[in-house]
């Protein structure tokens, strides 16, 4: 007969608040913390293949998100050199480092205020 595994203890049960930030142009879906990824992983390989390597897309993908932010926000976000020598071919534009920036920064803080300024008001439900 097997023994029925032991509950956890209780204070693993508490609520945890989470929270999903992203930004929105002429009430349409711009950018949240996904273009935010693809955007560090062009600046940390220097190409668009190599950020798609490193986050385990594909090339079209994280190009259409690119031009798609782009289009929404009207100004470009990576500049690309076709050929040449060496893989790094394209760099974020300073709009897209500022970007990545403010993001980052607005995301830190939300989490932050939920962090300290939330209160379970009970446990959540046994299971």
């Amino acid at each position: 007969m097997s023994r029925p595994k032991a509950s956890p203890p209780a204070s693993s049960h508490r609520w945890r608040p989470r929270i999903k930030v992203w930004f929105e142009a002429e009430g349409g879906y711009s950018f949240g913390f996904g273009l935010i990824e693809i955007l560090q992983a062009v600046g940390c390989s220097g190409s668009i293949k190599g950020a798609a390597d490193a986050l385990g897309r594909s090339y079209r993908h994280v190009w259409d998100r690119i031009k798609e932010a782009e289009h929404a926000l009207g100004c470009p976000l990576v500049s690309t050199q076709v050929g040449g020598q060496g893989t790094h071919r394209s760099e974020l534009t300073d709009e897209a480092r500022q970007l990545i920036a403010d993001f980052l920064a607005i995301r830190h803080r939300m989490i932050e205020v939920l962090e300290t300024e939330f209160v379970p008001r009970r446990d959540p439900p046994a299971r």
